[in-house]
């Protein structure tokens, strides 16, 4: 069994209405130190599997059809042995 880990991000070229919102709130909070601020999504799947390269391939399958959308996001993920 291996647990995976999904990070998913807007691309950089792919303007952030949110991130852009928490970051005028932080400055509003005093927090002027803080530059660039983007909003993504985290995700852990719990994977079936024996077979580290298969459950790899897997949740890479999963982020192309439904995880992210790959037009406007990028993604990365971990797998660790659980």
């Amino acid at each position: 069994m291996f647990k995976a880990t999904v990070y998913v991000t807007l691309r950089e070229s792919v303007l952030d209405p949110q991130g852009n919102a928490v970051q005028e709130s932080l400055h509003t909070l005093g927090y002027d130190e803080v530059g660039d601020v983007r909003i993504g999504k985290y995700m852990e799947l719990e994977i079936n599997s024996d077979d580290q390269k298969m459950a790899e391939e897997r949740v890479n399958e999963m982020c192309e059809r439904l995880l992210a959308n790959t037009v406007i996001e990028d993604y990365y993920f971990e797998i660790n042995k659980s």
